[in-house]
């Protein structure tokens, strides 16, 4: 069993950044792929990143590639990070951390078995 809780959003301007966390309990942690996703009102849940068991291969969505940045600390905290920079508009969503084993399913929503609550964050002048 794997607890996700995410934490860190909020309101910011265009071009503003925000740091996202995810802290993970259960023993587990270290074994499992982590992903962010993030879904707006009406819309179906995107993939924005995800980060190996290890945190040495990463994967990001095109939208978000060049801005934004996943990380994890395994032997410390348990916690998986997403560096949001150059914040867009198009950004506003509930962002949700998530983890699965099926590394090669990382970016479909359907192969992740523990999900977080969801953070809001809203990029608005």
């Amino acid at each position: 069993q794997v607890q996700l809780v995410e934490s860190g959003g909020g309101l910011v301007q265009p071009g503003g950044s925000l740091r996202l966390s995810c802290a993970a309990s259960g023993r587990t942690f270290s074994r499992y792929t982590m992903g962010w996703f993030r879904q707006a009102p009406g819309k179906e849940r995107d993939f924005v990143a995800a980060i190996s068991w290890s945190g040495g291969i990463t994967y990001y969505a095109d939208s978000v590639k060049g801005r934004f940045t996943i990380s994890r600390d395994n032997a410390n905290r348990d916690t998986v990070y997403l560096q949001m920079n150059s914040l867009k508009p198009e950004d506003t969503s509930v962002y949700y951390c998530a983890a699965t084993l099926n590394l090669a399913n990382r970016r479909n929503s359907a192969a992740y078995d523990y999900w977080g609550q969801g953070t809001q964050v809203t990029v608005s002048s």
